[in-house]
């Protein structure tokens, strides 16, 4: 099987030439950080059978979020936790969708606008949710980034998972949405446009200034539907909490300078190949990789860490979702021997190799 190291290992020599004097740091350490993960680089741990001559050797994760082959069970203790917020109340999938213009000039300024469109898309929709026709009260949002789509091109989005309804004012009264509607988008597309043009304009009025004007007059995308209780969308969440947007599993051949890798189509729900120049796969993967302390996933209002106590009492009085069988954050598992099956014994620890704290260009074969 073909995966993102390998193809690093095969061209990443050739592509720092051409473009390493462009590339920004947290590109550079996602690359090293792929190549290094689960290999003696990292350290690990070597376990032994107690009663057969069995070793088994388990290298340590690199742990970078960029990495498509760790940090499986760091998701899932993620989807864990997030259930414990859970009301047992519907809930809302809302979807905030950057326009097409303005895509280029975010992918420049990722830190600008990525921080915005968290930002903006929830206090966007929290001031039409405080309007008494559809909720009246404050409401509360888990928000997640999304920058690609499926084929790995740039299109940053951001999800919101929304209790249906809000706290009112005095924070005694539970204000239920109606089961189907949560807040009409054509007036929430509007607000959403308004609040990030007039934040651009204060953030870098330069930049703004440079943003053709139709931007502001064009009409903005807002989906939102009901989704039952909100665990299908955190399961849907889950494996991109850590991770970015294809698995090394879709990498199909690399050849000849080529990469092919498949995606399924949002549209017709196929699954489709794609081969692309191994140049072209690198820069739609690394365009993806956020930067540095930047925090993909955040909760607002009533999810948020300043209401925590009142995001208890709401649970206490309209209920909380039941936990999964046996349901607990993942440990560390040893392995079993191959002979006996046995759980194998932890015997030694390995260092991390110094050589992992050299660089990218050192650590690439020539």
């Amino acid at each position: 099987m073909i995966e993102l190291a390998d193809i690093v290992r095969a061209y990443g020599k050739s592509y720092l030439a051409k473009f390493g004097s462009r590339m920004l740091t947290s590109h550079k350490r996602a690359l090293k950080d792929i190549l290094i993960c689960r290999t003696e680089l990292c350290g690990g741990h070597v376990y032994q059978c107690p009663d057969h001559d069995q070793r088994v050797y388990k290298y340590h994760s690199c742990l970078n979020r960029h990495c498509p082959k760790c940090q499986n069970d760091q998701s899932q203790n993620w989807l864990i936790k997030e259930r414990k917020r859970l009301i047992k109340i519907p809930y809302f999938f809302l979807t905030f969708t950057l326009p097409k213009q303005l895509r280029p000039i975010a992918r420049s300024n990722q830190r600008l606008f990525y921080k915005l469109l968290l930002t903006i898309s929830y206090n966007a929709l929290k001031k039409l949710a405080l309007d008494p026709r559809f909720v009246g009260g404050l409401i509360g949002a888990l928000s997640v980034l999304h920058t690609w789509k499926r084929n790995l091109d740039f299109h940053p989005h951001v999800h919101l998972l929304v209790p249906a309804g809000g706290v009112s004012a005095d924070k005694t009264t539970w204000l239920p949405a109606q089961k189907k509607f949560f807040v009409p988008v054509k007036a929430l597309s509007k607000i959403f446009r308004g609040m990030m043009r007039d934040a651009l304009k204060k953030a870098d009025p330069d930049l703004f200034a440079d943003i053709p004007k139709k931007v502001w007059r064009s009409d903005w995308v807002v989906h939102c539907k009901a989704v039952g209780s909100g665990e299908a969308v955190l399961k849907y969440f889950a494996p991109y909490i850590y991770r970015i947007g294809i698995s090394n599993k879709r990498i199909i051949k690399l050849e000849q300078g080529q990469v092919a890798f498949c995606y399924k189509d949002s549209h017709s729900k196929q699954w489709k190949h794609i081969t692309v120049h191994v140049f072209e796969f690198l820069r739609r993967y690394l365009q993806h990789v956020l930067p540095k302390g930047f925090k993909k996933v955040r909760h607002y209002g009533l999810l948020s860490s300043k209401h925590k106590l009142l995001l208890t009492a709401i649970q206490y009085a309209l209920g909380t979702v039941e936990p999964l069988p046996e349901e607990e954050e993942k440990k560390q598992s040893r392995p079993c021997c191959p002979i006996c099956c046995k759980e194998m014994d932890l015997i030694m620890m390995i260092e991390p190799d110094k050589r992992a704290e050299i660089t990218l260009e050192q650590l690439i074969p020539p």
